[in-house]
């Protein structure tokens, strides 16, 4: 077995346009890999395939990455103007693997969509598009790339404990948040607004998943690294002794 405890990151499957060539790729933003090499983890990237939860057995940790829309059908609901495009196979692939991994344990991250496919999965709703709530675009001011905004966590939660603060200033784009919580979640962290923006388990459930942070913002962009050292750590403490 290695040192390293090994990290699946879920992945994008989709057109992309490399040297010469312009094809169907399976790919993710390097940065999530090097947080989770530089927290000591081993990254492994998921591709949205059909079976893929075959490979949980064989991981010491989840990261549910960030991306596209999940399709508002899985939560009941008619898609907004401005939501879309979805992708089907990665919404099955990834609603899958949060089931299966929250079932069997296995410590889980999930950042930005990854939020939104965990609080689907337990049975909550999103809100498909922030600027008609909170009437601006301070969650995604930038197109291609990140803002920053104020985030107040909870005390005495697992998010405090992980970094260490109470407030945050953190890297955001996204459109979409948490509307109707899912089963078992406890909502940890808020911008001014009042939109959500982290969950865990409430103390009821936190037995079944013993590590299991998601946050709407972009760790993976930031300097940061306490959240992915938290899931390494955690990661290493859920291994089965060999024997």
């Amino acid at each position: 077995m290695t040192d390293h405890p090994v990290i699946g990151i879920s992945s994008y499957q989709q057109q992309a346009t490399w040297g010469n060539w312009d094809d169907q790729a399976v790919l993710l933003p390097r940065r999530y890999v090097d947080k989770v090499a530089l927290a000591g983890g081993l990254p492994v990237l998921l591709p949205p395939t059909e079976g893929g939860v075959a490979v949980l057995s064989r991981l010491d940790g989840l990261v549910l990455s960030g991306g596209s829309d999940v399709d508002p059908a899985r939560y009941g609901a008619a898609a907004h103007p401005d939501a879309g495009p979805f992708y089907a196979d990665r919404d099955s692939a990834e609603l899958d693997l949060c089931m299966q991994a929250l079932a069997s344990g296995l410590p889980v991250l999930g950042i930005c969509r990854g939020l939104q496919v965990l609080n689907v999965a337990l049975g909550g709703t999103l809100h498909q598009h922030l600027p008609d709530l909170v009437g601006n675009d301070s969650h995604s001011p930038e197109r291609t790339g990140y803002g920053a905004h104020k985030v107040s966590v909870a005390a005495g939660t697992q998010l405090a404990a992980v970094l260490g603060r109470s407030e945050a200033a953190v890297p955001t784009h996204h459109h979409q948040a948490i509307d109707r919580l899912g089963a078992g979640l406890v909502a940890t962290a808020w911008t001014d607004d009042g939109v959500i923006e982290a969950v865990e388990f409430d103390d009821a459930s936190a037995g079944a998943a013993p590590f299991m942070i998601a946050v709407q913002w972009h760790p993976e962009a930031g300097d940061d690294l306490s959240l992915f050292t938290a899931l390494v750590a955690a990661a290493v403490g859920s291994r089965t002794p060999a024997g």
